[in-house]
């Protein structure tokens, strides 16, 4: 059985786009490194990933890309990139990571995992290089 855990970081689920590039995925590895999400002593967002060492849990992650319909109850995964090209990528953003000097540990592609994580505040970002547009679902 496959284990890994981080401490004081983010999580980050991953997925590929079936039109992402090595640009992309550099890109969105700078974004994470250095987004300013973390508190500093006055409880602002002012401190980066890079900034306090964070360690990152990079978590492969296709049904990002799923869509659910109007009239369907199942999702659609339409989107995502192929196999290959989703690993090739992934291992790019995760050197991307690296680069960064940042810790980082992984998921493994395809597996079925079983994550527990202790969410430290009401923050959740989608980092993308498309126009990405929430669905918002209500319950009534």
């Amino acid at each position: 059985m496959f284990h890994a855990e981080i401490g004081r970081g983010l999580v980050v689920l991953v997925g590929v786009w079936q039109n992402d590039t090595d640009d992309d995925a550099k890109f969105i590895a700078s974004k994470i490194a250095n987004l300013r999400i973390f508190e500093d002593h006055s409880s602002k967002f002012s401190k980066s990933a890079k900034d306090i060492r964070a360690e990152i849990m990079v978590v492969p992650q296709f049904t990002l890309f799923s869509r659910v319909y109007k009239n369907g109850r199942r999702p659609e995964f339409v989107e995502y990139a192929d196999k290959d090209k989703a690993i090739k990528l992934l291992d790019r953003f995760i050197e991307a990571l690296k680069e960064q000097e940042l810790t980082v540990q992984t998921g493994v592609f395809g597996a079925h995992m079983q994550i527990e994580l202790t969410n430290d505040g009401p923050v959740t970002i989608v980092v993308s290089t498309d126009k990405w547009e929430p669905i918002i679902v209500r319950k009534s």
